[in-house]
């Protein structure tokens, strides 16, 4: 018995995320991200002008990528690991929102889990659903 609970273990903690909701992730978005990226995410947002480099347009992640969505890159940015200082201060300005209980495993492209928090994985989810096709 104690096998079976180490390989349920093991594809809990392997999978891509125990929950991922776009819906959640939209909602997110909207009152922590669109003000800068802008309300679909291509870096239009009324503070967009008043920012010291221009906000991407996160339609066009994967496109940018050679068609591979950056999952540790993007989660790394928004939980906070990966500061970009262009708000005047590190992004994202809702860090310490965003850092809290990092539990939830996301599977990266290289197979080893990035640990984040539930918010973070739902405005993963809901990144990935507005990419744009090629």
């Amino acid at each position: 018995m104690p096998r079976i609970a180490l390989i349920v273990a093991f594809c809990a903690a392997t999978s891509p995320a125990f929950a991922q909701d776009a819906d959640d992730g939209r909602a997110l978005y909207q009152t922590h991200c669109a003000t800068c990226h802008g309300l679909e995410g291509g870096g239009d947002g009324p503070m967009a002008g008043v920012l010291l480099i221009k906000p991407p347009n996160l339609q066009e992640l994967t496109k940018r990528n050679d068609g591979a969505f950056p999952l540790e890159r993007v989660v790394k940015r928004i939980d906070g690991r990966d500061p970009l200082v262009s708000h005047g201060s590190p992004m994202p300005v809702y860090g310490d929102y965003f850092e809290t209980d990092m539990e939830v495993p996301m599977k990266a492209p290289s197979g080893q889990p990035i640990l984040t928090s539930q918010p973070v994985v739902d405005i993963v989810a809901y990144l990935r659903s507005i990419q744009s096709g090629g």
